[in-house]
């Protein structure tokens, strides 16, 4: 039986769409994409996941007093749903100690950049490509990595490289990112991990 695997997102959805045209595509084998939850109200990531046929749940940071109140609230969540894996994708909320190590090495997060470089607290979104085209690098990409207590701290599972080019700016540059490494690396990731997961659940 396939993993059971939950989508969390806070805006566009355009990692999302990536997990949905790979399981469309037949590209996800081992994992089922079986929940998106939203941190924020309205965003088109629950659009993508209504007209992809996956149950999506809104669970508002700013709605909860306290972040354990926000956890406790996903929490409930995964669980109803019998969720076994998590998929941060473009998720702007950081989850806590407690919570990552509940489920441990069963979350995933992409990150645009070859982490360890233009990673950790406040690295997100443009502000990475920001870095990448001040600092000079040549090369950038994305990773994906384990989730721990350490914002984009944990164990890498795949990356890509792609090649800043004359005249990019962080918003091109971010596109490319996405269309070469992102949306190529973060289903495969998932399949990787999900495999895995089936594979020890056998074994047990």
């Amino acid at each position: 039986m396939s993993v059971r695997t939950a989508v969390f997102v806070s805006g566009g959805g355009t990692n999302l769409q990536a997990l949905i045209d790979a399981r469309d595509a037949g590209a996800l084998g081992s994992a089922s994409l079986a929940l998106v939850v939203s941190s924020k109200p309205g965003v088109y990531a629950l659009e993508r996941a209504a007209a992809a046929g996956i149950p999506a749940e809104t669970v508002s940071r700013k709605a909860c007093a306290s972040q354990a109140d926000f956890e406790a609230a996903l929490l409930r969540l995964l669980e109803a749903h019998g969720i076994e894996l998590i998929v941060l994708a473009g998720f702007l909320s950081i989850l806590s100690a407690d919570f990552t190590k509940r489920y441990e090495n069963r979350i995933i997060n992409v990150h645009p950049s070859l982490i360890p470089s233009f990673c950790g607290q406040g690295f997100y979104g443009l502000r990475v490509h920001e870095a990448a085209l001040a600092y000079g690098v040549k090369v950038t990409g994305a990773t994906v990595h384990f989730v721990n207590e350490v914002p984009d701290g944990g164990r890498i599972i795949l990356q890509k490289a792609v090649d800043i080019e004359e005249g990019d700016t962080p918003e091109t540059l971010q596109r490319r990112v996405m269309e070469q490494a992102e949306w190529k690396i973060l289903p495969a990731a998932l399949e990787k991990v999900a495999a895995e997961l089936e594979k020890e659940r056998r074994s047990v």
